[in-house]
């Protein structure tokens, strides 16, 4: 090890100490970059040259990301406003009869389509219909909005299977292929999922017996999305497009199953989707204007895209000089015999500290779980990747399992759970308060965490 490791493991710890304090990372990140360009090159010209590659390289990375994010937002907008949305999911508003049907039927609702869409347009589109519906067999706003939280923000992004950006960029930190990630954080998913909801479930059913969750009683006025386009479309028309949707994803999930597409593949296939799906919506909308107004949802959905991504490049772009970002960023100024910042790391704490699959698991748990506090969820999967790397060199095994548990941990807590203004999307559209939202997901969030960490250290 030599100086370059040094720098790289003390910042790491910095960026961690200043997630816990709640402050922004961004600066640390650029200054701990600086500082290993200056190290590595004896330069300082190189040293600010090397801000700007590594950011450069972060883009190039998480391109793929951020644009089949953007083109998904681009077309969520449009079905939303033009009312085909609301009629995709009407027909499950029919098969909510009681509180408990409303619970699962929501949340399974919730994370399908947030597996394909997103949470945060999912619950646009989901609160919008469902809120109404809900309430009325007894299920307070309340209670609604910790349902999208657990099921969206929660299990669907946690494993984001189907869009795959939160499995990219922790994968390429840990040094390991999406699909390895993915495989590996199926189980916990599913865990962590099935702990949370039935725990809150458990919960839920116990207050409204009780008396104390209840409806309230003043009529709640849901925000109506903007109405200029929403009666352009002949009914018919809405409700064959609200068909053709849903089949074209099928269609895609079947494609990625017989064609085995995986990864950038799979993201392709459902970006290219989503454009096409937008270009239709825009063209049978607006007829005249449908080429400018396609631009303009993309334009929509690219600044949502940059605005969500743009705390997480700083912060990959640091991470990311801990393993191969390095030689490409600053040049081969590491020993011969080194394997890359972190895996030097990860071989010397190795020696140093008697790692275990238990230490591991409640490591990176606890790792994924201080970097969502910043109320992203994204910008500590990085982080948590090149943790995994680490200790998987250390334990000689498990980075993929590590790798997943850090993700879920950053997810969970920063992703829309437990982060009073990561909440705020489904607090808003259901009228409640995000401290009071937050402090409903604690307990059972908590329950799950424990649990999937015990676990994760028998899968390592």
């Amino acid at each position: 090890m030599n100086a370059l490791h040094y720098i790289f493991m003390v910042f790491t710890i910095l960026i961690l100490i200043i997630m816990v304090r709640k402050r922004d990372t961004t600066l640390v990140c650029i200054i701990g970059i600086f500082i290993l360009g200056i190290t590595a090159t004896s330069s300082i010209s190189h040293g600010v040259m090397t801000i700007f590659n590594s950011f450069i390289f972060a883009i190039v990375e998480l391109i793929g990301t951020i644009l089949i994010i953007s083109v998904i937002v681009s077309m969520s907008t449009i079905l939303g406003k033009t009312g085909i949305s609301e009629i995709m999911i009407s027909p499950f508003t029919k098969l909510i009869k009681t509180p408990s049907l409303a619970y699962w039927i929501i949340g399974i609702l919730m994370m399908v389509i947030s597996w394909f869409f997103w949470p945060s347009p999912a619950v646009a589109l989901i609160g919008a219909v469902m809120l109404p519906v809900a309430m009325e067999v007894g299920l307070p706003a309340l209670t609604v909005a910790m349902i999208m939280n657990l099921f969206g923000h929660g299990i669907a992004l946690s494993g984001d299977f189907i869009i795959q950006g939160a499995p990219k960029i922790t994968a390429d930190a840990a040094g390991i292929y999406v699909g390895d990630l993915i495989s590996a954080s199926v189980p916990l998913v599913f865990v962590m999922g099935a702990v949370t909801t039935i725990a809150a479930f458990i919960i839920l059913k116990r207050e409204l017996k009780i008396g104390k969750l209840k409806v309230d009683d003043e009529v709640i006025s849901a925000k109506k999305e903007d109405d200029e386009i929403k009666d352009i479309l002949s009914l018919r028309t809405k409700n064959r497009l609200a068909i053709l949707v849903p089949i074209l994803f099928a269609l895609d999930v079947g494609i990625m199953l017989i064609a085995n597409l995986r990864g950038g593949d799979a993201t392709a296939l459902v970006g290219g989707t989503a454009i096409f799906i937008l270009i239709l919506v825009s063209l049978l909308v607006y007829r005249d204007r449908g080429l400018e107004e396609t631009t303009r949802y993309l334009v929509t959905g690219f600044k949502f895209g940059f605005e969500i991504f743009g705390p997480v490049i700083p912060v990959a772009a640091f991470f990311y000089l801990g393993g191969e970002g390095f030689s490409a960023v600053i040049g081969d100024f590491l020993p011969e015999t080194s394997q890359g910042i972190v895996n030097d790391l990860g071989l010397a704490l190795a020696n140093a500290v008697p790692l275990n699959e238990g230490v591991g698991a409640v490591t990176l748990m606890t790792v994924g779980s201080i970097t969502g506090l910043d109320g992203s969820g994204f910008s500590g999967l990085a982080l948590a990747g090149s943790v995994a790397r680490l200790f998987g060199a250390a334990i000689g095994k498990g980075v993929a399992t590590l790798a997943a548990l850090g993700q879920i941990g950053a997810i969970w807590i920063g992703g829309g759970t437990l982060i009073p203004w990561a909440v705020i999307p489904a607090a808003a559209i259901c009228g409640v308060d995000p401290f009071e939202l937050t402090r409903k997901n604690f307990k059972p969030v908590l329950i799950g965490l424990v649990v999937t960490t015990i676990v994760g250290i028998f899968l390592i």
